[in-house]
């Protein structure tokens, strides 16, 4: 694939693997894709402890709660452009407000959905050969007059870009290219059921190491790869760490960046490179700071293993 054609990077693999079903190739992700941005003037989201939001009331606390609550420098666009498929969503309503307008949450609340749907939509659009999955798998304060109002945003924003509910295996991207479809919504909530397009977020594993060691992380995740569904479910891996209250505590100001991030990704992409996709391998693979090294074009790559296995196969 050249250099420098993320932003199509799934319009130019090679044509046989345009064929393969989503769930065998490689695809790289963002983890709590939307936290690019924080409000630091919301009031911190029912997401967190009741002591937290007690704490948040000093003006300081919620300075020191966006250096733990962004997990990403860059837009949905230029995720997208810089090769990101998959995006992490948790969402909230804000308590309080009138209305049922909807916003990306963690920690502190995000932008409005709205706006992050019609900005991937725009990108879409310009792109048509690339699809997206959109896993929305967290939901805070809302009833379901909020998943309702919720839900058909997300109708209206992608309206026949939407892919309806089909075995994972029949999934390729000629599939979609042929139908001009580009977005699966995965939807951890029951009401899914009443909508076609919203797959269900158990085709969607997304097994949390849950630690601060990249040792433990590593293992965990080759522990998941080996128990992976072999068929009928796509597969995360969740290549994060995540602090504990007492490495908050230690490193109150340095924030999630400079205290666990830059220090193991190096390790953790020294990890990427050595996986294959395929049945029993990966398929999504989700990291933070997407952008600090070349995390995308790594994950992108791994594809090239599926060819040859397949070039192989049709010479044998």
């Amino acid at each position: 694939m050249a250099a420098g054609s993320s932003a199509d990077w799934m319009g130019s693999l090679a044509p046989a693997l345009s064929a393969f079903p989503l769930a065998h190739l490689a695809i790289p992700g963002s983890h709590d894709s939307f936290s690019y941005w924080v409000d630091e003037k919301s009031p911190v989201g029912p997401d967190q402890a009741t002591a937290i939001k007690r704490l948040a009331k000093i003006s300081l606390v919620k300075k020191l709660m966006k250096k733990w609550s962004v997990t990403q420098n860059l837009t949905f666009k230029e995720q997208l452009e810089g090769g990101i498929r998959y995006f992490d969503l948790r969402v909230s309503s804000k308590p309080g407000e009138v209305g049922q307008e909807i916003y990306f949450i963690h920690g502190l609340f995000g932008i409005k959905v709205w706006d992050g749907l019609m900005e991937i939509n725009t990108f879409l659009a310009e792109h048509p050969k690339e699809a997206v999955f959109l896993d929305f798998n967290h939901f805070y304060a809302m009833e379901d007059e909020h998943h309702i109002y919720l839900i058909n945003r997300i109708r209206e924003a992608f309206g026949s870009k939407l892919c309806t509910m089909e075995y994972v295996e029949n999934v390729t991207l000629r599939y979609l290219w042929e139908k001009s479809q580009q977005v699966l919504i995965f939807y951890h909530y029951p009401l899914y059921q009443e909508y076609p397009f919203l797959w269900p977020g158990n085709k969607m594993p997304a097994p949390w190491a849950n630690t601060t060691n990249v040792h433990k992380l590593l293992q965990f995740l080759e522990t998941t790869l080996g128990e992976r569904a072999q068929h009928g479910t796509f597969h995360v891996s969740q290549a994060i760490l995540t602090p504990r209250v007492k490495t908050i505590a230690r490193h109150l100001i340095r924030g999630l960046k400079n205290t666990l991030v830059h220090r193991n990704l190096p390790m953790i992409l020294n990890w990427v490179k050595t996986q294959k996709p395929g049945i029993m391998g990966v398929n999504i693979i989700t990291s933070d700071f997407v952008e600090l090294v070349d995390f995308a074009a790594t994950v992108i790559a791994l594809n090239d293993l599926l060819l040859e296995g397949h070039q192989a196969v049709t010479k044998s």
